[in-house]
């Protein structure tokens, strides 16, 4: 059964979206109308600290943060009428756990033009979480050029860090338990937008995953 409800495309349209009810055992802890609200908020507090953004590349990292990126762009664009430079950085191969998982999909590494040097390179994902996917990604950012300053934006931080990094700018705090999972589902990847709070998966192993991507996918996200 699926419910009707209004939301808003990055043009800000009023347009009809159906919204699934979420899978048994979870629950919606954002919908499409609150996520846009935050991807709004951010790009604000993204023009606002940077003075304007005119120094700004937004890279996003695969899977999900590669279209809020792009989201994130085109408000930029839409407040500032200026063009930001976006793409996306795969991980993949500098993440830690490489030889303990099973192999994984390589991601699209896609760097604009004007290439990293000298820029203020926001990093953008879905969830932050013990830390790791973004210690990957600042290995993999100083292997392609030297930005003047790293940021980082995440639709949700659902806290368990085990590293020092801290998001500059959030969406979301959500406070979990390492019992619970969280999943974050985008239009451009699986045909709505929802955040939804569930309990952790059992990985291969029999042991819990409580990490973050589509329910469909085997990858873990921030783990």
């Amino acid at each position: 059964m699926h419910a009707r409800k209004q939301t808003k495309d990055d043009n800000g349209t009023a347009v009809s979206a159906s919204s699934p009810e979420a899978p048994e055992g979870t629950r919606a802890v954002l919908d499409g109308n609150e996520i846009n609200r935050a991807l709004t908020r951010i790009a604000h507090e993204v023009l606002e600290r940077t003075k304007g953004g005119q120094d700004v590349t937004l890279l996003g990292i695969p899977s999900r943060g590669a279209p809020l990126a792009r989201r994130l762009a085109r408000r930029i664009e839409r407040v500032e009428e200026l063009d930001v430079p976006t793409g996306s950085l795969d991980i993949t191969m500098y993440r830690d756990d490489l030889r303990m998982a099973p192999a994984r999909a390589l991601g699209r590494t896609e760097i604009p033009a004007g290439g990293l040097d000298d820029r203020v390179v926001v990093l953008v994902d879905d969830v932050l979480f013990s830390g790791r996917t973004v210690r990957a990604a600042l290995d993999a950012l100083g292997d392609l050029g030297r930005p003047r300053a790293v940021q980082l934006a995440v639709l949700v931080d659902r806290g368990h860090r085990e590293l020092p990094i801290r998001a500059d700018y959030v969406g979301k705090n959500l406070p979990t338990s390492l019992r619970e999972s969280v999943t974050v589902q985008l239009e451009e990847t699986d045909g709505h937008d929802a955040v939804l709070l569930g309990p952790a998966r059992a990985s291969s192993t029999g042991t819990l995953r409580a990490g973050s991507r589509s329910l469909p996918e085997t990858t873990e996200g921030d783990v």
